[in-house]
């Protein structure tokens, strides 16, 4: 938050116009914010952000053209000082990594109460994170878990399309004993006993999207 000014500045990056509008009308009701700009995908999130410098920015992770994470990370390496909160319906502790990693310094789920939201914004504002605690322990829990190579992540994402593992060292110009130990790892990294099963831990966990 800039010191000429109490009003905190905010930037709504979500491609969906109903959840801009709803957010706008709940930020603009208090008389300490205001929404300065609305962003429908993450490079028009990255030009507004450019052009006005928000106090700070609320940004969905999924969103076309550019995604949330590929936005944040942009910002964050242009704009030291940017504070970034992501709002989104995905809670996997992977999302929830990414976001964080990226540079956000706040988490919160779309079905949060208005004022968890203006308090949130409140506290990025002021320089400080806010992590509502099952954020915190999903986060702890994917720090916990065994890391997937960018390998095996790639093989991950062939398999939720559906891909025999064939198909997967066609498209990766591997042999297929290559992608079987692929798979391998990937089960047991997942604490998974199927490729079924694996590909439905990734959607939940937010490792991988279709």
């Amino acid at each position: 938050m800039t010191s000429q000014s109490a009003i905190i500045r905010v930037l709504i990056a979500d491609d969906h116009l109903i959840v801009r509008q709803g957010l706008a009308t709940i930020i603009n009701r208090n008389p300490e914010m205001t929404v300065i700009a609305q962003a429908e995908n993450g490079q028009q999130a990255i030009d507004y952000f450019r052009e006005y410098q928000p106090d700070v920015t609320l940004m969905d992770l999924r969103m076309p053209e550019v995604g949330g994470v590929e936005a944040i990370s942009a910002i964050c390496a242009e704009f030291k000082p940017a504070r970034i909160i992501v709002l989104t319906t995905y809670d996997g502790d992977e999302d929830i990594y990414r976001g964080l990693h990226a540079g956000a310094q706040g988490y919160l789920l779309k079905d949060t109460k208005s004022n968890e939201l203006l308090n949130a914004i409140r506290t990025v504002a002021c320089g400080q994170q806010y992590i509502p605690p099952e954020v915190g322990a999903k986060l702890v829990q994917r720090l916990n878990n065994p890391e997937l190579r960018e390998r095996e992540l790639e093989v991950l994402g062939l398999m939720a399309r559906g891909m025999s593992n064939s198909d997967i060292a066609t498209a990766l110009s591997i042999s297929e004993n290559t992608v079987k130990t692929h798979v391998n790892r990937i089960l047991s990294k997942l604490g998974v006993s199927d490729r079924t099963q694996a590909v439905i831990v990734a959607i939940k966990r937010g490792i991988v999207s279709l």
